[in-house]
């Protein structure tokens, strides 16, 4: 059994795991997301415990953004301009290879999330949109069995939404948009707009209708510009499963009918639908980025990857 590492680095936690994409964790751990060396520290003693377990082929890292993800350019493996205070120009792949000395294999964590989604599903797709609703929001598209990525990786979390009434002249909290769609829509949107809840909010409580209005803005939007066979909603604001069929419904009247292939409820839940991983969707992903560096001929998905040796 060849093994790998997987790392879904997160802005509250780092989920890491030993072992692949078809059999799953041998082993996982979850370290909290401190400063980078102290995070990194446990990190990398996470890794050199688990030898017992065998050799590591190499490391998928699924990290959360902005990253410089373009190989070429200078920032590539760095945090760029970020909220989390402390991350920003750190070196994820550098901190990694210095440590461990194995190739590293790098993508978003949206987009690693995306690939597991779109390879582990009860009926795997070639286009898929995986979204994340929790401390921010973000988005990792697959098209094509691949990962998109340009001169840097999309962010679709910071579209421009239409306001709902019931958030009145809340501002939002991004910092560089304001009232973009994780400034309105995030988990700590949420606890702005509504102080004491905890994100737990009673059945007749205005949220329901926002939040729910605000992520099937950006369904349509993803419908009528990557036309995805599957949308995929994940991150802990949509562990409350009551939005799910809140979002599918408001999805399809912002519709109106014009979207081929999704003209009623019965084609929206298949649409929109929860992650279907056993494991965390990006610590899936972060797997198959290992092993499309390692071994591509063995996936059914063929990430771009560039592996640091």
């Amino acid at each position: 059994m060849t093994i790998f590492g997987a790392i879904e680095a997160g802005g509250t936690k780092f989920v890491c795991g030993v072992g692949n994409a078809r059999d799953g964790s041998l082993r996982t751990a979850s370290i909290p997301t401190r400063d980078p060396d102290t995070t990194f520290a446990d990190v990398c003693d996470f890794f050199r415990e688990a030898v017992g377990l065998g050799p590591l082929s190499g490391i998928g890292l699924a990290s959360f953004g902005p990253i410089g993800v373009n190989p070429a350019a200078l920032d590539y493996g760095h945090i760029l301009a970020t909220t989390k205070p402390g991350w920003e120009g750190t070196d994820m792949i550098g901190r990694l290879r210095d440590a461990l000395n194995l190739p590293i294999a790098l993508d978003t964590d949206v987009n690693a999330a995306a690939l597991a989604e779109a390879a582990c599903g009860a009926e795997p797709v070639r286009h898929l949109a995986y979204v994340t609703v929790g401390t921010g929001i973000g988005v990792g598209l697959v098209v094509d069995g691949r990962s998109v990525n340009g001169m840097a990786h999309p962010e679709i979390g910071h579209i421009l939404v239409r306001r709902h009434p019931a958030h009145g002249d809340f501002p939002g909290i991004c910092r560089f948009h304001g009232d973009c769609l994780e400034g309105m829509a995030a988990g700590p949107a949420l606890e702005a707009a509504w102080p004491g809840h905890n994100q737990h909010f009673p059945e007749d409580h205005p949220f329901w209708a926002v939040e729910s209005d605000y992520i099937a803005q950006l369904c349509m939007n993803l419908i009528l510009t990557t036309a995805p066979e599957r949308i995929v909603l994940g991150g802990g604001v949509m562990k409350q499963e009551r939005l799910f069929p809140l979002i599918q419904a408001r999805t399809l009247e912002l519709l109106g009918g014009y979207a081929h292939g999704v003209t009623d409820m019965a084609a929206m839940r298949r649409m929109i639908v929860a992650p279907s991983c056993s494991e965390p969707s990006g610590l899936i992903g972060a797997y198959l980025l290992a092993e499309g560096c390692v071994e591509p001929e063995a996936l059914s998905l063929s990430p771009r990857v560039v592996c640091e040796a």
